[in-house]
């Protein structure tokens, strides 16, 4: 007989405890001797650990506010100098290497000093960054956070072509 012809079943019947000594699982029925675990009606939690403090007690519950909300990708105002007389936008300061995509939102915040003719055009800029630009001679627009095109859309365009 070889290993592949044998007849057995791949499912067991589940053990019948508590029936006699002659089935094999009788006395104790797999529960050991005496102690909490061994009674019938006594189901313990996973948290349970023998009457001691459980660690879910004593670890604190995790309370404030976590925001799902991205936070804003970084511009310095002295980076804007490299867009003298250009529009800088999403799309210029990613190619630029200033923020890691142009499909979120752009903030720009005071550092160093504008020397640089600039046209803004991103989510965000503090009053000070708006002095200098205006002070340059420059002008900031707020615009909205650009919408990523659909992979869906990318395809429609290629079987129109």
């Amino acid at each position: 007989m070889k290993y592949h012809e044998l007849q057995a079943t791949a499912n067991k019947d589940r053990k019948r405890v508590g029936r006699g000594i002659a089935a094999g699982g009788g006395k104790t029925a797999g529960r050991g001797t005496k102690g909490q675990g061994s009674r019938t009606g006594k189901k313990l939690n996973a948290m349970f650990m023998g009457g001691q403090r459980s660690l879910v007690q004593a670890i604190p519950k995790a309370r404030g506010f976590k925001s799902l909300r991205t936070p804003a990708q970084v511009v310095y105002m002295d980076h804007l100098n490299d867009f003298k007389g250009k529009t800088a936008d999403n799309a210029s300061l990613f190619e630029a290497g200033y923020v890691a995509t142009p499909y979120h939102t752009v903030k720009v915040i005071g550092r160093g000093e504008l020397t640089a003719k600039v046209t803004l055009r991103v989510q965000g800029a503090s009053k000070s960054v708006q002095e200098a630009i205006k002070k340059a001679g420059g002008t900031f627009e707020k615009v909205p956070t650009p919408i990523k095109p659909s992979s869906k859309q990318k395809k429609d365009k290629k079987e129109d072509k």
